[in-house]
């Protein structure tokens, strides 16, 4: 990874620099309403005026000016010609609408002088202290007019704004058009500037232009939303920062942060291709980063797939059979799942979420995910688990989950899987084929866990897993009873113990898996065995694969700047990944 050299940066206007948003509202209330109630009369429907802090922060804000107006007008169904953008203001086009509302809006700016953010200008004047070059980016057509009103138009070495982009064909945040214009005007490339913007459409495209930081304003309390968009990092106020710590993030920081794909808050539409960028893999095996208290479903799929594991199945289709040779999704070795009192087994994911972080952290292999979640009788829990695939040993899997009650005292229940019935059911194009790749041979107890064996139905590639879980209390071996329950290529471990409040109940689950495809194995049951028998808990596991990465991010020498997906893609392959396509499965499921 390489550092950065803060050269540049680019500030938004409104929100950041200025206060004009009451202004906008204002105009933007006049002339949605006089529209509203005049289409309102004509049509002889109830008059529903725009709501200026609703309507204009979820469909206006930050938006270039036609947008806004189309994306406002689509919201309440209503359909307009774009019309020219020359139409006068009297005149029902879109853009007829947004030059009757700029008129208003250079109307009260006459009246009422734009207030500026003193501690935004007080930070814009050091940066040029330093030599830092700055610009402004601006979807507005009166950024220009703002800024003489306010008198701090000089601050500004470049300004693009509504204008420019009109003579340019530069596209609308949250597209970067305007940053990467602004930035290249400075003679400066995105890397070695820094974006600050308020709104959602401006953190979007700052983190989508690969600006060396993109900087959120949380004027509007929004700070988690701006996070979730691709602010790097959020403040309420410029006050909050200092020219120096931004210096040191882009030498430092990025170097840190670049290995590192996070996420904040769940997103049910977002989930299936987090769940593929967020594999844990070395080569030999992979597992898509589905939550381990979920199963297979429209949102989720805990996909793990096994170098050279294929099956050919036939499926009758138009009265002919048509063979697929798969990459068989392999026994899920993920889920646990906890239960508190005598309730049923619930997902976290199901409950109402306080906060929700998921991490792909490169540089040692391990994915980590952090939850805070209330449950319908209002009991509160923290969940942290780490997983890796071990790069020291292929055939070794692991997770560590913690399970810490906020507010309550009372029975906790875990239930520890390892499942057979999955099918291939991730692409929904394949879902007419035939799907389901494995059998059962064996399950049952072992000295200390359970084990899982199963074939694939025309290969007859053999497939067994060994687990073994131990709980601890706040880092103290913790002795529970285990109940083994069993169905057809299923089996499961259900252990409880009472569990005290903000006490930190740790559940570590130990994995081996070995196929009849490894070489040099005679004996596959035992191996498996043998195997897990010499790991006693997760960090023996952990620390060989973290040196086992080291070693290969020292060998490979890689200098990666840019994409974070990129990194990702080249993570994942691993030393072993000459079998054919396992990444890309990952990516379809």
């Amino acid at each position: 990874m390489t550092s950065r050299k803060f050269k540049g940066a680019v500030f938004d206007l409104d929100g950041v620099v200025t206060n004009t948003a009451r202004i906008h509202a204002l105009a933007w209330e006049d002339m949605f309403n006089k529209f509203l109630k005049q289409l309102a009369e004509r049509e002889n429907k109830p008059f529903v005026p725009f709501d200026r802090a609703k309507d204009y922060l979820q469909y206006v804000d930050g938006k270039p000016r036609m947008e806004g107006i189309i994306s406002f007008l689509k919201s309440r169904n209503i359909e307009l010609s774009y019309g020219d953008i020359n139409d006068p203001h009297g005149k029902e086009t879109i853009c007829g609408l947004g030059n009757r509302k700029n008129l208003k809006f250079q109307e009260v700016l006459r009246k009422e002088k734009p207030r500026i953010y003193e501690t935004s200008v007080k930070f814009i004047k050091n940066l040029r202290k330093k030599g830092i070059k700055v610009g402004v980016a601006s979807s507005s057509c009166n950024c220009r007019l703002i800024l003489q009103a306010t008198g701090i138009e000089h601050l500004f070495e470049t300004r693009v704004d509504g204008q420019v982009s009109r003579e340019l064909n530069l596209k609308g945040k949250p597209n970067p058009d305007i940053f990467v214009t602004a930035a290249r005007r400075m003679g400066l490339t995105p890397s070695e500037c820094v974006v600050v913007e308020d709104a959602v459409s401006g953190v979007q495209a700052g983190k989508s232009g690969n600006f060396g930081l993109t900087l959120g304003i949380a004027r509007k309390h929004n700070g988690e939303i701006l996070k979730r968009n691709g602010a790097d990092v959020v403040l309420y106020d410029l006050a909050e920062i200092s020219v120096r710590e931004i210096e040191d993030w882009l030498t430092k920081g990025i170097e840190k942060n670049g290995w590192n794909l996070e996420y904040d808050g769940f997103d049910l539409h977002e989930e299936n291709l987090r769940e593929a960028l967020c594999t844990v893999g070395n080569g030999y095996i992979g597992t898509r980063g589905c939550f381990e208290g979920e199963h297979a479903s429209d949102v989720h799929y805990p996909g793990t797939y096994i170098a050279g594991i294929y099956n050919k199945l036939g499926t009758k289709i138009q009265n002919k059979i048509i063979y697929n040779n798969d990459f068989v999704n392999c026994p899920n070795w993920l889920p646990i799942e906890f239960k508190i009192g005598y309730e049923n087994y619930i997902s976290p994911l199901k409950m109402e979420l306080f906060s929700y972080r998921q991490t792909l952290d490169m540089k040692r292999g391990v994915m980590k995910r952090s939850i805070v979640c209330k449950d319908a009788l209002g009991r509160i829990t923290r969940i942290h688990s780490e997983r890796i695939a071990s790069m020291a040993n292929p055939h070794l899997l692991a997770i560590r989950y913690n399970i810490t009650p906020v507010n309550y005292s009372e029975k906790i229940t875990v239930r520890s899987t390892l499942d057979g019935t999955v099918i291939n059911d991730g692409v929904p194009r394949y879902r007419q084929l035939n799907s389901r790749h494995l059998s059962g041979i064996a399950q049952g107890k072992t000295e200390d866990g359970i084990f899982l064996h199963v074939q694939t139905s025309h290969s007859k590639r053999q497939i067994i897993i060994n687990a073994r879980v131990a709980v601890s209390e706040n880092g103290e071996p913790l002795s529970v009873k285990k109940k083994t329950i069993q169905r057809k290529a299923k089996i499961s471990e259900e252990m409880g113990f009472p569990a005290r409040e903000n006490f930190t109940y740790t559940v570590e689950k130990l994995v081996t898996v070995y196929t009849s495809l490894d070489q040099n194995v005679t004996d596959i049951k035992k191996t498996v065995s043998n195997t897990l028998f010499q790991y006693k808990d997760f960090g023996s596991i952990y620390r060989p694969h973290v040196k086992a990465w080291k070693s290969l991010w020292d060998k490979f020498d890689i200098r990666i700047e840019g994409d974070t997906q990129y990194r990702h893609r080249c993570w994942n392959a691993g030393p072993r990944s000459s079998w054919r396509s396992i990444q890309g499965t990952y990516f379809l499921g």
